[in-house]
């Protein structure tokens, strides 16, 4: 199989007419759920996902602490499956996202939280799923079908959807225009040429990622796909984070694969970059200045939220040819299957 007859390479060339298609799905529910939202606003958001998924969830984290201003906290679904201990959530906003809508934890979960009286929204590609049934608004993504088990146009859709609504709860006009353009901006960042970092990491036997703000689930992501398309070892870290301990795997040529937000975040995120070339380290940063060293193409900066969400589009054409490098089916990882059922 060669790079271009992967299947993921497919799925996420559908990304774009996903995000823009979804824009339909969500025109009635979300002005309900903001409204509802805003009349009773939550103290706490509490989200449950899984994988991929999971990083979404980190995205939206960050978009609603930023504009909304209200704490977010993931969820343990076991305190329900396996320790039966109700949360008390009444009148809080319960925020699943799950490509399937078929894990026997989030379905619970949701359905205690609905139990205890909080607002339960999902964001899910099949809007027949179980967890949709447990949920009161369902946020479809649109992806479609996804063949290659790894998550790709599915996670877009995901942070996308979670855009969407911050967008509309928290009326923030420049968001929302951002959204109607980064279909188009995601074709482009799909086509942007990563090839310079693939020598480099193909035969490394372990890495980090590092993001902050907006980046930082990106940064989660990509980690998450480098085990499992590449069976490389990869952990993820905010910047900050880096600094208090994991600092001291750096080591002559070590890998660090560095995700800029553009926004308040990225003075910090070039500084680090300059103390790891320091160091040692084979820095690799994401940027739309052709003088920045080792530089991972970018898009020019339009909003910080959507220019996150382009980085994980360019990164996903790179990690199909670092699989192929490394003999590896980058639809087919070990071990795992496309729906993941877990209690």
């Amino acid at each position: 199989m060669t790079v271009l007859d992967a299947q993921m390479i497919s799925d996420m060339r559908e990304a774009p007419a996903s995000v823009r298609r979804q824009g339909d799905g969500l025109a009635e529910v979300l002005p309900v759920l903001a409204d509802r939202l805003r009349r009773k606003p939550p103290q706490v958001v509490v989200t449950c996902a899984r994988g991929s998924s999971a990083h979404a969830a980190t995205f939206g984290k960050h978009l609603i602490e930023r504009y909304l201003g209200v704490v977010v906290a993931p969820a343990a679904p076991s305190i329900t499956t396996i320790y039966h201990q109700p949360l008390r959530l009444a009148d809080q906003l319960f925020l699943a996202v799950s490509q399937s809508g078929e894990s026997s934890d989030i379905i619970e979960q949701a359905a205690a939280a609905r139990a205890c009286g909080a607002v339960t929204a999902c964001i899910t590609n099949d809007p027949a799923s179980g967890l949709a049934q447990a949920c009161e608004f369902v946020l479809p993504m649109a992806a479609g079908p996804e063949l290659s088990i790894p998550a790709t146009k599915t996670f877009i859709a995901s942070v996308a959807a979670l855009a969407r609504l911050v967008a509309v709860w928290s009326e923030d006009k420049p968001l929302a225009r951002a959204l109607t353009a980064l279909p188009d901006r995601l074709a482009a960042a799909g086509d942007l040429d990563w090839s310079g970092v693939l020598e480099k990491i193909a035969g490394a036997e372990s890495l980090v990622t590092i993001g902050r703000g907006p980046t930082l689930a990106i940064a989660r992501e990509a980690a998450l796909k480098l085990k499992e398309t590449s069976d490389l070892h990869a952990e993820c870290f905010s910047s900050a984070e880096f600094l208090h301990g994991p600092v001291a795997l750096v080591a002559p040529d070590y890998p660090v694969l560095m995700f800029a937000p553009t926004d308040a975040a990225a003075a910090g995120m070039m500084q680090l970059a300059a103390d790891l070339r320091a160091k040692g380290a084979a820095v690799f940063i994401t940027s739309s200045e052709e003088r920045t060293p080792d530089r991972l193409a970018a898009l020019p900066a339009e909003h910080p939220e959507t220019d996150a969400i382009c980085l994980i589009q360019s990164f996903y054409a790179m990690v199909v040819r670092l699989a192929a490098m490394r003999g590896k089916n980058a639809d087919r990882p070990r071990h795992l299957r496309k729906i993941t059922r877990t209690r």
